[in-house]
């Protein structure tokens, strides 16, 4: 088990729907019903079930669905010092669907002096790994957790603590590096990073939001760095995926845009092993930039999608892949959902027996295609 690397030919990118009893457990612990304790016990339960579940289905990559997080990013980004996190009503907008989301931002420089709570969730998992699985786990990228902290409604705060952008991406970095350092000696081989930053910055209007091209050139540098002090000088037996989308909440999304303009950074210059990419519909472009990608690295094409129950058509998914196999080589390329089934604890509008359909469907044309 510690030989496999992600990611797989037919693989998932990491979240899952809520069952409804986790749910249930979940809404009365916060009503003070059930002790921490007793939460607890369901979701070890509902993760038992759902690793049952990923290995029966045949998949080699094994995750607990985010089953203890409310968010796919925040709830990691609390596990730092110097980081705080209040419920104000407020969110984002998705697609004219606000997709509610804790206020986030800093009250002190972030440090990682502490064991992260993830980690005891990844021992949780490690329990599971055999000898046709290896657990992973899902954390967002540094990039995700720089730009919470720099966005117009946060930078106020960050500067009461960091005079410049390069400060926080110096102790942002240590304290990823602190943290996958603990998930390493707990057994974790492999590691993805969730990033939308990528996503958010080709949106059409980006510029304008983030003060114009220069600006914006300069926020691609400030992402490719942060990602990249992190990756450096990992372990060799550790693997580090990334997955870039456009947003996934309550089956709709958060901004559009083709990769070209971030391509020569993106797939050329960040150091990790694979890319988990976004191409479910046609807001993502053509697979053109993919001909940036560098060296050996793998492209798993999200190519199947979580918003909507409908299954794709075999022959439709074949022949796209044949289109990317036409700019990086087939034994180079995988086959994925474009993102997970729930993002957030309200997950995506299909119900459990549809998404496992979507994983069938995947795991049978990626036989068909690679055998």
């Amino acid at each position: 088990m510690g030989k496999l690397r992600t990611p797989f030919r037919y693989d998932f990118v990491g979240s899952f729907l809520r069952p409804e009893r986790l749910k249930e457990a979940t809404d009365k612990y916060r009503r003070g019903e059930i002790t921490k304790a007793e939460l607890k016990t369901v979701q070890d339960e509902e993760i038992t079930y759902l690793v049952a579940k990923e290995k029966e289905l045949g998949f080699h990559c094994i995750t607990d669905g985010e089953f203890r997080r409310e968010f796919w990013h925040l709830d990691f980004m609390w596990g730092f010092s110097g980081v705080e996190h209040e419920d104000k009503g407020n969110g984002i907008d998705f697609n004219g669907e606000l997709a509610k989301l804790d206020d986030v931002y800093l009250v002190g420089k972030i440090r990682a002096d502490h064991q992260h709570p993830f980690v005891e969730h990844f021992r949780f998992l490690k329990q599971f790994e055999d000898e046709n699985t290896v657990a992973k786990q899902t954390i967002p990228a540094p990039a995700q957790t720089y730009m919470q902290f720099v966005v117009p409604g946060n930078l106020g705060k960050t500067r009461e603590f960091y005079a410049t952008n390069d400060e926080l991406i110096e102790d942002i970095a240590a304290a990823y590096r602190t943290v996958i350092g603990q998930l390493y000696e707990a057994g974790c081989r492999n590691i993805q990073l969730d990033d939308c930053t990528w996503g958010a910055i080709v949106a059409p209007g980006a510029a304008g939001i983030f003060g114009g091209d220069r600006a914006l050139s300069d926020v691609k540098k400030a992402l490719l760095k942060v990602n990249n002090l992190v990756l450096e000088d990992l372990p060799d037996d550790l693997t580090v995926n990334t997955h870039v989308c456009r947003g996934n909440y309550h089956s709709t999304f958060f901004s559009s845009g083709a990769y070209d303009f971030v391509a020569p950074e993106l797939f050329g210059a960040e150091n990790v092993n694979a890319y988990f990419l976004e191409f479910d519909d046609e807001r993502s472009g053509s697979f053109a930039p993919l001909r940036f990608v560098s060296g050996e690295k793998k492209v798993v094409l999200g190519l199947v999608t979580t918003k909507t129950p409908e299954l794709e058509d075999k022959e439709v998914i074949k022949k796209r892949i044949a289109q990317a196999a036409k700019i990086i080589p087939l034994d180079r390329l995988c086959l994925s959902p474009q993102c997970g089934f729930a993002s957030c604890a309200i997950g995506n509008k299909l119900t459990e027996d549809q998404q496992w359909a979507k994983l069938k469907l995947v795991k049978e044309i990626a036989e068909e295609v690679w055998g």
